[in-house]
């Protein structure tokens, strides 16, 4: 009975209240119009946030592919002017600007660790392409960049192996372009058997690297070529004069060999006995 009696007075209450509720709402409606448009600047903030986030993260991929894609296309174009005896290397440096500059401006680690191995990837590619080459100053200012770049990614990468191990490998290819060999060894070396980069491509590169880095440490000389040997004579092909070509209508026809005699010395030769 106490529970059908519990029950029963809920029921009224809740009867009364909905009874009541319209003069509770115009009684409340300032407050109520307040909570409303709190709540909807608050989901619209929301999902304007969140929005905008993918927007730009999809704005930046696409600038940071763009900017990527380019320096391999202008390692082509340079390569081929080089052939033809132009230095366009220097083509490779405003891509290296607008690589920092993007890194500057993200506030995504990964797209901006990615930015910074590329930057010195372009700085290094530059010093490789040129005709004229670059003095030692020159050279020392320019990888210098290049290991901030990869110090800075590493920094904001060091969570993620793939380009982690890609700017430490980096390093090493600079201190090996500095002519360091001992130390880019053991940059090598580190990269090569850290387990947090096993199956990255840079792991292998530092493993590759590490067997053939010392044969680098000094200049190649080659052998001057050998001289030619006395009383050589250059091969020549003997070509028939045109007289010697008869002519039935309009087509050509070779000479009869047979009706041709031969040289006098090699009847001569060919008529001599054979000496016992």
């Amino acid at each position: 009975m106490k529970s059908d009696h519990r029950h029963e007075l809920k029921t009224n209450e809740l009867a009364d209240w909905l009874a009541h509720f319209p003069q509770w709402v115009q009684e409340n409606r300032s407050t109520l119009i307040g909570a409303g448009v709190v709540l909807v600047l608050v989901i619209g903030v929301y999902f304007m946030r969140f929005y905008r986030k993918d927007v730009i993260s999809v704005r930046q991929q696409v600038q940071l592919t763009h900017l990527v894609t380019q320096i391999p296309a202008q390692k082509m174009a340079i390569a081929r002017a080089a052939s033809q005896g132009t230095d366009q290397s220097v083509a490779l440096l405003p891509i290296a600007q607008d690589l920092e500059t993007f890194a500057e401006g993200s506030r995504d680690d990964r797209m901006a660790a990615l930015a910074l191995i590329k930057r010195a990837e372009a700085l290094r590619s530059e010093l490789h392409f040129r005709l004229a080459g670059a003095g030692g100053e020159e050279v020392a200012r320019q990888i210098a960049q290049a290991q901030n770049s990869y110090q800075e990614a590493l920094t904001r990468a060091s969570s993620i192996p793939v380009l982690a191990a890609t700017a430490e490998f980096g390093l090493g290819l600079c201190e090996e372009e500095l002519g360091n060999f001992d130390r880019a060894k053991e940059m090598y070396r580190a990269v090569a058997q850290n387990a947090a980069y096993d199956g990255t491509a840079a792991q292998a590169g530092a493993a590759n690297r590490l067997l053939t880095v010392d044969d680098y440490r000094g200049a190649v000389a080659f052998k001057p070529a050998p001289p030619a040997p006395e009383g050589a004579s250059i091969p020549t092909i003997q070509i028939p004069p045109a007289e010697d070509v008869f002519f039935e209508g309009s087509e050509p026809v070779a000479p009869d060999t047979n009706s041709i005699a031969a040289p006098e010395t090699a009847v001569g030769e060919a008529n001599e006995p054979a000496s016992n």
